[in-house]
């Protein structure tokens, strides 16, 4: 009796099926079928991650993306330009961007060009005066108050904080107004700066966002209710258009401004010396009195008939410009602050 199998005797299929080492046909991801919810599962994960990851990535790039002050925000204001010449010589705008080694009128061509060294590597000052190509000529009144207060370039780049916006953001838009339509008639120069060169990664501006979320408050001036006008006066020069603070305020790791030590002097920023207290300590201005302290601004002699130097030359010679009662707000202004 023959054992062959028969073409209907269905035993060959019933022991292929029963092979584990033989999947039926079809069965080409057998644990995905046995497994359904918990392939489902993972593919939920992995999108909600993903999801979170863009989220997140947007979400980073609109906090730091380069903020700007539109036209319809600016206040309707007719430009005074000899205002602007006050703003301009308490700013000392032209002892960083007149050409360096000028001297007399040559310093209100600003033309730029002069290197300031720091630990981030070397900054570049741009020319600033009215040449529509190479300076700021070409610039609304929106844009440089946004360069100003913002410090974003009319390109919407983040500007490096060399340039002291995060003191300039004090400023009435008024006054920044002013100081434009100022510069505006100052010589042209085509001089063209090159760009900075720093070290890795300062050069990637987007960082730049980063630091201005920590270092740029956005507020402006806002007087002190318990202080005198001549206080307010001076308060506001001195954190807005002098930026004093700038040198005279110790920084941190990253170069922001220490505030709990504000004017109590520290490292000078550009690497050579200290730079001292100016607050009512003995060791700062303590025992000077508003009139020597608006004389020094004006002729750059301290109480011991003694001469500053260095970096405070030039603001002696820009401040000898301002008005008297400017010079004694400024020094009664500093002898309110509590000692450092």
């Amino acid at each position: 009796m023959s054992t062959k199998p028969t073409g209907d005797d269905p035993a060959p299929d019933r022991r292929k099926a029963e092979d584990p080492a033989e999947p039926v046909t079809g069965e080409l991801f057998p644990s995905a079928q046995r497994h359904p919810t918990r392939t489902s599962t993972t593919r939920s994960v992995l999108l909600g991650l993903a999801a979170l990851v863009v989220a997140g990535v947007g979400c980073g790039l609109w906090l730091t993306w380069p903020r700007t002050v539109s036209q319809s925000a600016l206040p309707d204001h007719t430009p005074d330009p000899a205002n602007g010449e006050l703003m301009f010589y308490a700013g000392g705008c032209a002892s960083c961007h007149a050409a360096p080694g000028s001297s007399g009128d040559a310093k209100k061509v600003l033309a730029g060009g002069l290197e300031l060294a720091s630990p981030f590597g070397i900054f570049r000052v741009p020319n600033i005066s009215p040449d529509p190509d190479f300076g700021i000529g070409g610039w609304t009144p929106a844009e440089f108050v946004t360069a100003m207060v913002k410090g974003t370039s009319p390109a919407g780049e983040h500007l490096y904080p060399a340039f002291p916006y995060t003191s300039y953001q004090r400023m009435t838009y008024e006054d920044l107004i002013d100081l434009k339509a100022y510069l505006d008639t100052l010589p042209r120069s085509d001089n063209r700066v090159e760009g900075h060169s720093l070290a890795f990664p300062f050069g990637f501006r987007p960082l730049l966002g980063v630091w201005k979320l920590l270092y740029l408050d956005g507020k402006p001036f806002q007087p002190d209710p318990s202080a005198t006008p001549q206080v307010n006066r001076g308060a506001y020069l001195v954190t807005g258009p002098g930026h004093c603070g700038e040198c005279h305020t110790p920084r941190d790791m990253l170069g922001g401004l220490e505030m709990n030590r504000w004017l109590a002097g520290g490292p000078n920023p550009e690497g050579h010396g200290t730079v001292p207290n100016i607050t009512s300590a003995p060791s700062g201005l303590g025992n000077w009195t508003v009139a020597e302290i608006a004389n020094l601004l004006e002729t750059g002699f301290t109480p011991e008939f003694d001469s500053v130097g260095g970096s405070m030359g030039p603001v002696v010679d820009n401040w000898s410009h301002v008005p008297e009662k400017d010079r004694d707000a400024v020094g009664a202004y500093l002898l309110s602050l509590p000692p450092q």
